[in-house]
């Protein structure tokens, strides 16, 4: 049975501001939760308000910006994740999905997969990819961007940016905080997807053997990556 994630915030949580009332790392907004729901192998991800629950449709604009009364075309975003990774509840309106990826053997840590979108925004894609960059550390202090490796391709009609950078992973625990984590020896893969209705960010981290166990299935997803 095939696995298809369906993710995004509704136009109506974009013009009422919940999909941007908090950074990505923070508690969901007052009144909204996240789940998942599995329905005949396929897992969809909504928000619950105070009322029912909101399926989450992403509207796709034909050739304008969100919100600018344009014709549209409706449709979801949907990639195939691997059987073997864990599904997480997402922690904030703005991760659309999260995933566990089970560690390779002799690594103290688990890999991790975080789906983001911000409502069309989140910037270009140079400056996620140097601000990924910039998560990571080298243990002789010469610049990450030294040993980051960049490639883009398409998938369908959709554009394809995929970073990966090994090396100390030093995130923000907390955007702003100014604490950072320091994990020696991990891997950094992550692609910016740009749709019509704004890019998507996929952001792989974990321990080098991890991240390299899983990342042809990585790879997989992405080129699974398909409007419905």
């Amino acid at each position: 049975v095939r696995r298809s994630c369906v993710m995004v915030c509704t136009m109506a949580a974009l013009e009422t501001g919940h999909c941007n009332a908090i950074a990505p790392d923070g508690p969901p907004a007052p009144g909204y939760n996240s789940g998942v729901r599995r329905r005949n192998g396929i897992a969809r991800y909504w928000r619950t308000g105070r009322r029912a629950a909101v399926v989450a449709l992403l509207t796709l604009a034909a050739g304008a910006g969100l919100g600018r009364g344009v014709a549209a075309q409706e449709g979801t975003l949907a990639f195939d994740p691997p059987d073997e990774w864990i599904v997480e509840t997402v922690s904030s309106p703005m991760r659309l999905a999260e995933f566990t990826l089970p560690r390779a053997q002799g690594d103290v840590e688990d890999g991790e997969l975080t789906v983001f979108y911000f409502g069309g925004g989140g910037g270009d894609v140079d400056a996620n990819l140097e601000r990924w960059t910039n998560q990571m550390l080298q243990p002789d202090n010469s610049p990450s961007a030294d040993v980051a490796t960049t490639t883009s391709y398409m998938v369908g009609e959709l554009a394809v940016t995929l970073l990966d950078v090994p090396g100390i992973f030093a995130a923000e625990v907390i955007p702003g905080s100014g604490m950072r984590y320091h994990k020696p020896g991990y891997r950094l893969k992550a692609a910016v997807v740009e749709t019509p209705a704004g890019p998507y960010f996929f952001r792989l981290t974990g321990p080098e053997q991890t991240v390299r166990t899983w990342e042809d299935r990585f790879g997989a997803l992405l080129e699974s990556l398909r409007i419905e």
